[in-house]
């Protein structure tokens, strides 16, 4: 390797290994992992994962979620979901990705019989957040001046995000044509991503410096000019304040709530925290990761509460309303409320731009883990293939997820992304997440898995281990599956604002769903086939570790693990039979 030459429009310094045209340039001499390559130092990991965790859901759900649910009440549930589901399985994704050192697929070694529970929902939550950075991107680069249509009983920021950025149609059913320039900021949007995954975890481990922590600049601006504005105490006494109704803790509804927000906005289930935490090194203390980015990306949602009512009670002060007249749910806080908020303080372009660049930001380095995790698994799968063709591989993949992002950028793609988000963001995550528990902790083994992670953080004693085990084995799984049928008792149609959705709309996003999920089923059946023996004899080899299931360094696998096949080793593992014999070579 030593003896290639540089291209002449590279310079070589001295005896680099590692250049722009070596095979393994997502790999440095100094990593303990010379196949996958590891993250250049603890602080790319953390603000990855930081970046991952904290998106657009911690600016425009989290802070509606709270002044609706009782303000400063619903932190109560809040933190009780927090420690009770949130965590356990950030923990358990962190040390399952860290322990193995593979991607979500390939990482289910550990159970081939669900093998892809992790990258069922990847593609639709990939497309969902582009299309918002789209909007994003757009708003960055148009001002309103002169773009108001007079409509009584709209406010101009909402005809503007109505009838300008969108150009929404009446429907679902009136497609419409693509909006060219929302088409092109989504391409923009897709070209940053592919230009900062170019060489993975080495490029993006650096532009997380910025994506990660400009979100925080930006609100602590926020905050410190809004609490600096008349009104700015009334918004917040209804956000966290002395309007907390602490009466809402005996409704069904804000615990729900509660537990939906720290499931969603924790990335639980989508294979990415599993993706990061596999480039760590093998002794890396993932328990102490888990604790810093859970609490980290939950006083950043509660954080941008305060930066967000305090300029919208700025807003109701000088309108003569109420804060409950002027705020919004969901698209409309990110859109429309807040923008019309800050259009009214002096400067209000460069407030407006500060803010849509924030959003921007939040929603990138979240995508940015959402390509890896597509990336990571083609190189456990074809490693060779990654090894040369990595570039192209992720362009090919930014590209494809753009063409399919075309269709929510029409002017029924607000319809789209709203169906998209109703259906898949919620549901076929939670049903990840619930048979992780069971493949892992039930059928793997709790206990196991615990000598497993002891092995890279060290021996703890067993009251270290006794909430963890209370949570994994019986109150996580319990708490999700009644989430998940009360959610499903409770259902309602779908609808954007008063605009209900089609039959055919409804039964597409039942669709979608079951596009999620149906490759676990299938993906089981093929291993039950490829296994040898009688029915029972095949399920029951299933649910056993395949034989390359362990530490991925030979250094690391101690007695336990001394007998595993090489997960190097670029064969077709055969499954288990009953007796736990492969054919390994």
């Amino acid at each position: 390797m030593d003896n290639l030459k540089c291209p002449s429009f590279f310079k070589c310094r001295g005896k680099e290994k590692v250049t722009a045209s070596s095979e393994n340039f997502h790999v440095d001499e100094n990593d303990e992992n010379q196949v996958r390559g590891n993250w250049s130092n603890k602080s790319d990991y953390l603000l990855s994962m930081v970046g991952y965790a904290v998106g657009l859901g911690n600016v425009w759900r989290f802070p509606y979620l709270t002044y609706n649910n009782g303000g400063g009440a619903f932190l109560i549930p809040y933190a009780v979901m927090l420690a009770l589901a949130g965590l356990p399985l950030f923990f358990l994704e962190c040390s399952l990705g860290q322990f193995a050192s593979l991607g979500p697929v390939s990482v289910w070694n550990i159970l081939p019989l669900f093998r892809v529970t992790h990258c069922n929902v990847t593609t639709h939550i990939e497309t969902l957040i582009h299309v918002n950075k789209s909007w994003v991107d757009f708003n960055n680069f148009t001002c309103d001046n002169g773009t108001e249509i007079y409509q009584p009983g709209q406010l101009p920021s909402e005809q503007y995000w109505n009838k300008v950025a969108l150009q929404r149609s009446s429907g679902m059913d009136e497609t419409g044509k693509i909006v060219w320039y929302l088409a092109l900021c989504l391409l923009l949007a897709w070209i940053i991503v592919g230009a900062a995954l170019f060489k993975g975890i080495k490029s993006s481990g650096k532009v997380v410096y910025f994506t990660a922590l400009f979100p925080y600049v930006v609100l602590l601006i926020l905050l410190i000019r809004g609490a600096t504005l008349e009104g700015a105490s009334q918004g917040i006494s209804y956000y966290i304040g002395a309007q907390s109704n602490f009466t809402k803790l005996m409704e069904a509804e804000i615990w729900k709530d509660a537990a939906t927000q720290i499931f969603y906005s924790l990335s639980v289930a989508w294979g990415g925290l599993a993706t990061l935490s596999s480039y760590n090194k093998f002794n890396n203390n993932c328990f102490s990761d888990a604790i810093v980015v859970c609490l980290t990306n939950c006083l950043t949602s509660v954080f941008a509460g305060f930066a967000i009512f305090s300029i919208l009670g700025h807003m109701a002060h000088i309108s003569g309303q109420e804060v409950s007249q002027v705020v919004k749910s969901g698209f409309d806080l990110a859109f429309v409320a807040y923008p019309e908020a800050l259009a009214q303080l002096p400067g209000g372009p460069f407030w407006s731009i500060l803010f849509f660049f924030m959003l921007l930001t939040l929603g990138l380095d979240s995508q940015f883990a959402s390509i890896e995790t597509i990336t990571t698994t083609i190189q456990d799968l074809f490693p060779k293939v990654m090894k040369t063709m990595r570039i192209p591989i992720t362009l090919g993949c930014c590209l494809v997820l753009f063409l399919l992002g075309l269709v929510c950028v029409t002017q029924a793609g607000i319809y789209w992304v709203n169906l998209i988000d109703y259906f898949c963001a919620g549901w076929g995550i939670m049903i990840a997440a619930i048979l992780e528990l069971i493949g892992i902790i039930w059928i793997y083994g709790g206990n196991r898995f615990i000598e497993d992670i002891e092995m890279m953080i060290g021996a703890k004693r067993w009251i270290f281990w006794l909430w963890w085990r209370a949570c994994w084995f019986v109150i996580t799984p319990v708490l999700l599956i009644v989430i998940f049928i009360w959610s499903l008792v409770k259902f309602n149609r779908p609808t954007y604002g008063e605009i209900p959705y089609p039959d055919w709309g409804v039964a597409l996003g039942w669709c979608l769903i079951i596009f999620c999920i149906i490759w676990i089923p299938i993906m089981a059946i093929i291993k039950i086939i490829q296994a040898k023996g009688n029915i029972i004899q095949r399920i029951v080899s299933c649910c056993r570790p395949a034989p390359n299931w362990g530490p991925y360094l030979e250094q690391h696998r101690g007695e336990r693990y001394k007998d595993m096949v090489d997960p190097k080793k670029e064969i077709d593992h055969e499954i288990p039979t009953v007796s736990g014999s492969g054919k390994p070579e």
